[in-house]
């Protein structure tokens, strides 16, 4: 099996009850600004993202349908950071929970598992 030159996920999306409580969580956690967007099946914001398709980068959104509501879906994104435990220690006082605090993979670095204001589940990774 050949190395992948591009990052394999190229898109995901965190579905949400309350896109505005969503993105004042985000933004606390994760020290980042959104753009929004309106499409005919609800309200998008944007998590920033190289417009170089070619960058080893994911592109999301936070995405509040009626269709599809928050928490419980299967799928769990992992933010990358430089340690991962500014992120988890900013969880709480932005209105999420711990689910697993800080722990090593080994030669893999380190993760915490966490829930955002909306009920789901996400992860933070970093290599310290």
């Amino acid at each position: 099996m050949s190395t992948p030159t591009k990052n394999p996920v190229n898109w995901f999306e965190i579905y949400v009850d309350d896109i505005e409580r969503a993105k004042k969580f985000y933004a606390e956690v994760l020290q980042i600004n959104f753009q929004d967007a309106e499409t005919p099946h609800g309200k998008m914001s944007f998590f920033p993202y190289s417009e170089d398709c070619n960058a080893p980068n994911a592109c999301g959104c936070l995405f509040q349908m009626e269709q599809i509501k928050a928490g419980g879906n299967s799928v769990l994104i992992y933010f990358q950071s430089e340690d991962c435990q500014i992120e988890q220690d900013r969880v709480e006082a932005a209105g999420g929970k711990i689910i697993l605090p800080k722990f090593s993979v080994g030669e893999h670095g380190f993760c915490s598992v966490c829930m955002d204001s909306e009920g789901n589940t996400f992860g933070l990774h970093s290599m310290k």
